[in-house]
This record gives C-alpha cells, structure tokens and sequence, in this order.
C-alpha cells in the first residue's frame, strides 16, 4: 500500500506560501518539497477537497496547483486511486547509474552512500545566488582560491571555533576528495609514507596512492582511537602526513576529545608530521547541545595541520564544493598543486555555499532530519540483528556494526541479491581484514531503513546459517562515494 501524506502535514510544509496567484505558489511550493524529499516518492497527496480545507483555499486553487504538478512531471493521476507523487524522469533520474548496484530495479534500497537528499531551503539559495551571480561574469570566472565571500565565510566557521583564520587561508575546491587530492600532490613524494586510520574512508586514502604515497595503517578500534599505539606508528614510521578523521570518524562514527587533540598534537610534533585533519562530518552533530560544544578543530593544537572540509554532508552532495584550510606559508604550494588539477570550482555553487552559511535555519533542519534516521535505524537494528554489536554515534551518517563471525563481504552480498546494498568492512581497511564489519547509514527514510535492515537480516540468517557464500563481483568492486 503506497504512503499517504496528510493534508495537515502538507499544509505545515507548504507554510504561508505565495499568493499572487495562490494556484502557482502552491504548485511551486508542492514542487520544492516534493524535489528535495520532504514529500516523498510514491506518495499519495491528500484530496483536493482535504487540502482546500487545510489550506483555507478555493477548490479550484488546489485543482489548478495539481494540474501544474501533473504538467511538471511531479505527479501522476492514477484512476480511482488520487494522485501520486514523482519526479520528471523517474526516481532513477536522482542516481547516477555508475554509482547504483548491479543488480537494478527501483525495489533496490541503496545504502552503500551515505548521503541524503537536499535539506530545506536550498531551492530558495539557488535563487538568491543566481541573482549574485550577474556581478561575477564581467571576470573570467577563475578563482583558484575560490570566490572571496566564500572564503571569507569559511574562515570565519573556523574563528567561530577557537581556530583563527584568515580568508587568505582557505582553497575552495570541488569537493573534499579534490581538497584530498590537492593536498597529496602539494606535500607528498613517491614513496613518502602516509599513516592513515584504518578502518578509514577509502576515497581519501585512493587520491594519497594516486600521489606515490605509502599507506601506513593505524587501527581504530570499535571503542576508539588508540593514542598510545598510534604515537607509536608514527614513531616507527616518520610519516609525511597522517589523515585522520577526528570528527565523527567514517566509518565508525567516533568524536576525538579535547584532551585527545591535545595528546596527537604532541605526538605530530615530536615526529614531525603534518597532520591532515578530514572534517567532512564535523558539521553533523546529532546529540542535543552537542553542536555548540564540539572540540575546536585539530589544527587548533596541532598548528602546522592542514584542514579539509565539505559541503556535501552538512547540506548536498550536489553542490560538489569541498576546502582547504593550511598555514598561510604553505598556500603557494597548494596553489601550484592545484592548478595542475583545475582552475577552480563552479562561481554559482560557491555563492549558494556562501548564501546557506549566512543562514541559521538549515543546519539544524538536516540535524533534525538525520537523528530521526539514526534513531529509526538503531531501533530496527537492535530489534532485527539483536547479534550485532555496535556503538551510537553522537553525529554522522552511519552505524558500524560489529558481526558474531567474519562473514561481512558474505552478508553484503547475500542482501544485494536481496534488494539492499551495504559496504562490508572490507571496503574500509587499509590492508585487508575487518570482515566482520558492515557499515549502515541512516540517511535514507526510516520507513526504508525498516525495510533495509529486514532484508539485510533475511540475509544474515540465510548466511549465517550455511556456508558462507563468496562475494559477488558487484559487492567487491562497487564505487565508494561516501
């Protein structure tokens, strides 16, 4: 039976819509909540008769907004049924198709990326951009560095938590894999080894090999970091770079203490290693009162780090906009490194970047949105993989779930052929192992995210209970993407 949202419900999200003509701001409304998932897919929208009512509008309002909606391709009549909610094109037409399982079909549920849909209020920033936008084509539209009001708002983020910073500073770039890859170029050699965390984000690490670099695992356990055992890597090592992961570690959800902080910086000095610091989730702090609190950032104790960031989990992976923040000494090297990549990251995305930082309300709107799927998630997992261990993460994006046996790779490919696609542990080591692993994020609904972890225990049983199955070739070889 498809979902129905309520003409209540719609009436909230629509809000004091516009009215000149009610008709239009009501379709443009129903379009924006239906394109960024507010209003999801396959939906049932209420009557017409419902929504004049919660609305305080005249019938032919609501007709006139549904005809729109119909004409726009964001929704269908269906005989003797109401209408339905869609998106021109398909609900395929919001994937790329390299990124999707092998197996196809639209009852596929893929969690292999950890990233949710548009927040609210990014339609509304695009528009305030494109109305910026004019000001910026009398130039090139090269900004290696990255727009000026952009910079500028990044280094004031950092100010804002205890890590002066000038715009001078920051490198926008066209996501924080390029902000990855810039930094690899700029600071390593072939053959320079590189400690990495492990289990780890296995596209940051891939752009450090693509370098020359060697990779030097360093474990994080399921309870943490192990400082005394990392300082000893680095010790044994003498890296040129360590990438960590303090904030909300992919994949484990870990958060570095204060005192933490302090204790690596002290090792990275001793050793002489530069450290590079992935913030990608640093924004995405879930427990209430947690966002305020949030440790500064490690370069804060560690001065000679450098910092990535993202825009791609704390609002859209869509806006492909990623950074930099180093020493002020150390930007021409970036600058040299990164002009043999690109030349820069798109004006208009940087604007609208710029346009949701000067803005309090959409943050806490994607918080929301994300505890509701970490929640709804941690309950089905505990209610239908009771076997499983795991921690719940204060922020992030995703459970990292500890199996009884090694059978994660197994497991994995047992639930694809099933419907629900999840990354093994593997996918995240450094030097084999981890099978024991598998990594589910909470970014989808949790109506799907009930459906993903019944499956994904059909498949744990059926594995469970015979012999373990070799993975399939999709399973071990899929693109990461988050």
């Amino acid at each position: 039976m498809a979902p129905v949202v309520s003409a209540q419900r719609v009436a909230t999200l629509v809000g004091d819509f516009p009215r000149s003509p009610a008709y239009l701001g009501l379709a443009e409304s129903l379009r924006v909540l239906i394109g960024d998932g507010r209003i999801g897919l396959g939906v049932r929208l209420p009557s017409e008769r419902e929504l004049t009512g919660a609305l305080d509008v005249s019938r032919t309002t609501v007709t006139r907004a549904y005809e729109l909606l119909r004409e726009s391709g964001y929704a269908e009549a269906r005989r003797g049924s109401g209408t339905y909610t869609k998106v021109p094109g398909g609900h395929r037409r919001a994937h790329d198709r390299a990124l999707m399982p092998g197996t196809g079909g639209e009852d596929v549920i893929d969690l292999n990326c950890a990233a949710h849909s548009a927040p609210p209020g990014l339609v509304e920033a695009y528009q305030r951009a494109t109305e910026e936008l004019p000001a910026y084509l009398s130039g090139p539209g090269y900004f290696p560095l990255g727009v000026p009001v952009l910079q500028a708002r990044i280094a004031e983020s950092y100010a804002a938590r205890g890590l002066p910073t000038l715009p001078e500073q920051v490198m926008v770039t066209a996501g924080a894999l390029a902000a990855a890859s810039v930094v690899a170029q700029a600071f390593t050699a072939p053959g320079d080894r590189v400690v990495v965390e492990s289990p780890t984000y296995p596209n940051a690490t891939q752009a450090v090999k693509h370098a020359g670099a060697r990779l030097v695992p360093a474990t994080v356990d399921p309870d943490g970091w192990d400082l005394d055992a990392l300082g000893a890597t680095l010790r044994q090592s003498s890296p040129r770079l360590a990438y960590l992961i303090p904030d909300f570690q992919n994949p484990t959800g870990h958060l570095m203490s204060e005192a933490q902080r302090e204790e690596l910086a002290d090792a990275l000095a001793r050793t002489r290693t530069v450290a590079v610091a992935d913030e990608a989730h640093q924004a995405l702090a879930l427990r209430p009162g947690l966002a305020a609190e949030m440790p500064p950032p490690l370069a804060a104790y560690a001065h000679d780090a450098i910092t990535i960031g993202s825009a791609s989990k704390a609002y859209w992976g869509g806006l492909r906009l990623g950074w930099v923040r180093a020493p002020l000494a150390q930007m021409d090297r970036l600058i040299h490194a990164r002009i043999g990549l690109d030349l820069g990251a798109p004006v208009l995305e940087q604007l609208v970047l710029a346009d949701l930082m000067d803005r309090d309300e959409v943050l806490p709107l994607h918080r929301e949105r994300l505890l509701t799927g970490r929640d709804a998630l941690v309950d089905a997992v505990r209610e239908h993989l009771p076997q499983w261990r795991f921690g719940v993460p204060d922020g992030g994006l995703a459970l990292w779930c500890e199996l009884p046996e090694a059978l994660g790779t197994a497991t994995s490919a047992e639930a694809e052929r099933r419907g629900v696609v999840v990354a093994p542990g593997p996918v995240f080591a450094v030097e084999g192992g981890l099978d024991r692993f598998v990594r589910i994020p909470w970014t989808a609904s949790p109506e799907t995210l009930a459906e993903a972890v019944r499956r994904l225990a059909a498949a744990w049983e059926h594995v469970s209970s015979h012999a373990a199955r070799p993975a399939t070739q999709s399973a071990a070889g899929r693109v990461m993407v988050a």
